[in-house]
This record gives structure tokens, C-alpha cells and sequence, in this order.
């Protein structure tokens, strides 16, 4: 009977982890103040018909705090990596100056930075809820088990404590994104 209570167990924690592991994916795409390679993971470049991830078609760097070059590994790909940027919507103005692309990134302002606030705590929220529904999945398959009250109720409270960390742990990450995009 402990066998199962520990695969629920487990299971839930897998699952636990693969939401943080989620949060913390989505939290790299919501930009800080300076430059990252990161901010441009969501472009996708039409390269001979097929939608590809920019960073396989060509080499993002940041010589900057304020600055993203990119440098594509075929030069007849800028002007498509050019427009792939300005249809994801980054809010950037990419520079092609034949050779290689040039984004500057403007600083944030006040109320850019209050926004991207409330996109990260948008973010976490969403795992929560992920969180939550891991635990509610949890709690029914204890329930249908054949054991005694006390284990079930033993397991429940496992259940409880594990979401009860993971949440903690969204709450950390959190407050460490939010001083990181205030931060001037």
C-alpha cells in the first residue's frame, strides 16, 4: 500500500517540478533592464520554409549591457530574421547593417517596469494554479485507494506539505524576478 501512496507521491512532485521548471522558462522571456540572448527565444525565422528558432540559424550575443547583435551564419537570412524580430512583437527596432543584425534595448521605463511586474506575478499565479491541480489529482487518487482512513489522511497532508513547499518556492523565485526588473 506505501507503494502507491509513494508513486502518487512522487508523481506529484514530478509534475511539481516540471511547472517550476515552466515558470522559470517563461520568467527568462520577460526582459530585466539589460540585454539578453533570451529575450529573443520566442523568434522563430522562416529558413527555406520552415519555422526555426533564431538561435539555430544564427549566433545571438550581447557585447552590452544595452545591445543584442546577431549574426546569421548565412547572410541572405537577415532580412528574414529582421522581419521574423518585428513579427514577434518584442517591441524592438532591429538595425541590419549588412552584415549583422543591431537591437538596442531602451531602458525601461516606471511604468514598463510595473507592467512586466504584473506579467511575472501573471506567470507565477498560473503555476499556482498548475500547483493546485497537481494536488487536487493527488488528493483523488489517494481517495480511491483501498487503505485505512489514517494513511489516506497521512498522504493527504503529504500531499498539502509538497504543495505547500512548491508554492513557497514560486513566492522566492518571484520576489527574486521582481528586484530584478524594479532594480535601475
Amino acid at each position: 500500500m506505501n507503494e502507491e501512496i509513494d508513486f502518487i507521491l512522487d508523481t506529484a512532485k514530478e509534475s511539481m517540478d516540471g511547472a517550476i521548471k515552466h515558470l522559470e522558462k517563461e520568467l527568462l522571456n520577460i526582459r530585466a533592464g539589460k540585454a539578453s540572448p533570451q529575450m529573443l527565444g520566442s523568434v522563430f525565422v522562416d529558413y527555406y520554409g520552415s519555422q526555426t528558432p533564431l538561435h539555430q540559424v544564427a549566433n545571438v550575443s550581447v557585447p552590452d549591457a544595452r545591445t543584442i547583435t546577431i549574426q546569421p551564419w548565412e547572410r541572405n537570412m537577415l532580412s528574414a530574421i529582421e522581419k521574423a524580430i518585428m513579427i514577434a512583437n518584442l517591441g524592438f527596432n532591429p538595425m541590419n547593417n549588412g552584415d549583422v543584425i543591431i537591437i538596442s534595448v531602451p531602458p525601461l521605463t516606471e511604468e514598463r517596469r510595473k507592467d512586466l511586474v504584473k506579467q511575472a506575478k501573471g506567470e507565477a499565479e498560473e503555476t499556482k494554479i498548475s500547483i493546485r491541480s497537481v494536488r487536487q489529482d493527488a488528493n483523488k487518487d489517494i481517495k480511491k485507494l483501498e487503505a485505512s482512513e489514517d494513511l489516506k489522511k497521512n498522504a493527504e497532508a503529504d500531499v498539502q506539505n509538497l504543495t505547500d513547499s512548491y508554492i513557497k518556492r514560486i513566492d522566492e523565485i518571484l520576489a527574486v524576478k521582481e528586484a530584478e526588473i524594479l532594480k535601475v
